[in-house]
């Protein structure tokens, strides 16, 4: 073939100026494609969408949900008014605490009045959970149990206001937890969300419309 047959005749020559730019023009489109996306993305918030998923995290992720519950346990002597509470004929019945009948100092009431000491046991047991120091307090902070979100059962949306409802349980800490808090039991509670600017939150503190998060960890009820 000589040199002529490796160039392009004059019909060939506007189609393949044609057929390049129709490339250029595709790969344009293709390059187009993700920053479109970038850009729809970019213009919703995740929280835009009260979904159970934004939801879940919201409650769990919250300071009231996450808070550890306590259990102050007072030895020496009480009044009536909190011996026998549940709590301490709890501690009793592990053989923990025991609790004598005494008189009662003058500013506690009613009477009868106890004097609740810690078993050797009770001492045993104290002390794993806190320093030897603080377990020969009279007033001793346990920490008992934290919660768990289980689920988010349902969510009724009213404007830019919703209530969500969701089921959580204790997940005791140690053995004094476990003893006072079940961690088979479910429990059922409703808190108010709002949307804003930014997306949806959850509502904190002292709320007007809806409950806050601690009044329905407050207000919680055993779930079916």
């Amino acid at each position: 073939m000589g040199a002529s047959g490796h160039r392009l005749s004059r019909g060939a020559l506007p189609f393949a100026i044609f057929a390049g730019r129709e490339f250029e023009l595709s790969c344009m489109r293709i390059r187009l494609i993700p920053v479109l996306a970038l850009l729809l993305l970019t213009a919703c918030s995740p929280r835009d969408y009260l979904t159970r998923r934004l939801a879940s995290d919201l409650t769990a992720a919250s300071t009231e949900f996450q808070t550890p519950q306590r259990f102050t346990l007072q030895t020496g002597i009480v009044s009536n008014k909190d011996y026998p509470s549940p709590e301490y004929l709890v501690l009793q019945h592990r053989d923990w605490v025991s609790a004598n009948s005494a008189p009662c100092p003058a500013g506690i009431t009613p009477p009868p009045c106890w004097d609740i000491v810690l078993t050797p046991s009770g001492v045993e047991t104290i002390r794993t959970i806190v320093s030897a120091e603080e377990a020969a307090k009279s007033t001793i902070p346990l920490p008992a149990a934290r919660r768990e979100l289980v689920a988010v059962t349902g969510i009724t949306k009213q404007g830019s206001a919703a209530d969500v409802e969701f089921t959580w349980k204790w997940v005791p800490l140690n053995e004094i937890g476990a003893a006072l808090y079940s961690g088979d039991l479910r429990y059922k509670s409703i808190v108010g969300f709002r949307q804003y600017d930014d997306g949806w939150r959850m509502q904190q503190g002292a709320a007007r419309s809806a409950q806050s998060i601690e009044d329905a960890l407050k207000n919680a009820e055993p779930a079916p």
